[in-house]
Formats: structure tokens, sequence, C-alpha cells
């Protein structure tokens, strides 16, 4: 609960008037608890893997042809009963397993000082704290993703996930609980080491959801915002990921490209990028000499 009871106290204790985003969390805030403030992390991942994903979907299903060009795995169609089987799937998990984790991590979560009254925080400070909390994910979940490819974790765990060798939006949650609870430590471990207001809480939790939508959702749009991120994956680069699948070594990162470079763990990718450069080189010239063959250019090399 906030520890003002009027806004003019509120004014007084911070010696300025309150801005129009902080007059609006503290007429809502003041109606809620803290703990229901936390628990609307459930609503927002339940809202982010059942909304997100659609356009994608629908547009698959019904634009086909329009979308081919952008499609990764332009020959697979996951079939609608596949997609319905994933995302209840998804949401069991969520529901049972999620939801409930995150109501009796509510302690931990006042214990490291995420909190909730006013000054609500800059923009900088959003952007440097939702900055360092995707670095430290992304270099935990490296790991752990590294470490579910040996062959026990594979077979017992991870396996459940690469079941979609050609990806879906729904399907970037869709692993076995353990995976699920497991790859979600490094998710809280930033907001554990740099704890900041409950509202930037709420914003990486829907950043990562979607991020992790984007990378799964089997299409590669030139005129992505993404695309503007230094050393950001994608979902290209995670495709290649799916698409070799329980053999792959390459392209663990969830999000940045950095670890795979800095371990060496990118090579497969990076020589199947460049054998595809040197057939759409091959397929120009012929085309420039009449010759059409692009018979190539769907071949994935491990």
């Amino acid at each position: 609960m906030l520890p003002y009871q009027t806004m003019q106290d509120a004014e007084a204790a911070l010696g300025r008037g309150l801005t129009s985003a902080e007059r609006v969390w503290f007429r809502y805030s003041a109606q809620n608890s803290d703990f229901w403030l936390y628990c609307h992390n459930i609503f927002f991942l339940l809202l982010a893997f059942t909304l997100a994903p659609l356009p994608i979907v629908f547009l698959e299903y019904k634009c086909s042809k329009a979308l081919k060009n952008y499609k990764l795995q332009p020959k697979v169609l996951v079939p609608s009963e596949s997609v319905i089987r994933c995302y209840k799937e998804v949401m069991r998990t969520f529901i049972c397993i999620v939801g409930p984790l995150q109501l009796i991590s509510y302690p931990t979560v006042k214990w490291i000082g995420i909190r909730t009254g006013l000054p609500l925080p800059s923009g900088w400070e959003i952007f440097f704290q939702l900055l360092v909390y995707f670095l430290i994910e992304d270099y935990g979940n490296y790991w752990i993703h590294r470490l579910l490819h040996c062959k026990w974790g594979y077979e017992k765990i991870h396996r459940v996930h690469h079941e979609f060798t050609a990806p879906i939006g729904f399907a970037a949650p869709y692993a076995h609980w353990t995976e699920v609870l497991i790859l979600g430590a490094p998710s809280f471990l930033g907001p554990a080491l740099v704890p900041g207001h409950m509202v930037t809480f709420w914003l990486w939790i829907i950043l990562r959801q979607l991020e992790a939508i984007e990378t799964h959702s089997g299409y590669d749009f030139p005129q992505s915002p993404t695309k503007y991120i230094p050393f950001y994956g994608g979902a290209e680069y995670h495709d290649y990921h799916h698409y070799v699948g329980g053999q792959s070594q390459s392209n663990f990162a969830s999000v940045f490209t950095y670890c795979d470079y800095l371990y060496g763990t990118d090579k497969g990718y990076r020589y199947q990028k460049e054998h595809l450069a040197k057939l759409r080189e091959q397929w120009r010239k012929g085309e420039q000499n009449g010759v059409h063959d692009d018979s190539g250019l769907d071949q994935k090399t491990k």
C-alpha cells in the first residue's frame, strides 16, 4: 500500500507536483494491495500468450501466400489441431505451475525491495534496468539451455520444447514443466540483483514474453523494429536452432547473440548463412545468364 493518504501528502513528501502518470498510479495503487499489484504478472502472462501470437497464426492460415516470402520454413504448416493443443498445454502450465509459484514468491519480491510507491521511475531508469535484466537473463538462459542439450537433459526434459521443429508463437513457453521452472530462474535474477519499481517489473515480464513470442514466430519480417537492436538474435536466428533440433549445438542464446559468438556455438548457423549466400549468388548469376535453378535455396545445413 502507498505510504501517503492523499495526493497532497505525496506532493509534500516529494517536494513537487505529481506527474500525470504518477496521479494515475496513485489512484490505482491506493485501491489495491502490493500483493494484488504483484499478481498482475499472472494476468499479463496469460494475456500475452493468448493475444500476441494470434495475428501471425490468423494470417498464416488465411493469407499464407502473402506471407510466404517471410516464412522461415515455407514448406511447413503446423496443423491447427497442434496449435490448439499447444495453447492448452501452455495455459495448463501457467495456471498449475507458474501462477502458484508466483503467488508463493511474493515475500521474496518484497524482501528484495521491488517497490510500489512514488515516485515513479524515470524513462532512463526503466531503460537501463530493463537492459540489465535482459543481459542477465540472456547469459543465464544461455548456459541452462546449453546444458539442457546434453543427452540426459534433452531426452528427459528439453525434447518437449523441440517437438515444434518449425516453431510458432504459441510454442515459445511450450516445454516440460521442469524446464519452465529452471529457465524461469534467470528471469527473476535481474530484478533480484537490481530491484526497481513494480511498473518496471511489469514491463520486464511483458517485454520478455513478447520477445520470446517474436523469436518463435517462424517469420522474419525485415520491417521489424527489433532489427535495429544490436546483437539481437530474432526469429531467423532461433529458427535454425529448432530446425536442427536435438543435435543442435548452435544458437543457444535466448535474446542476444554475443554468448554464442564468444563461446563458438554459432558456427553451424554462420556456416549455413554463408552457404545460402553462395547459393543465392549462384542463383542470381544463373538468372542473369538465363538459367533459373533455386532448388538449393530451401536447404539448411547443420
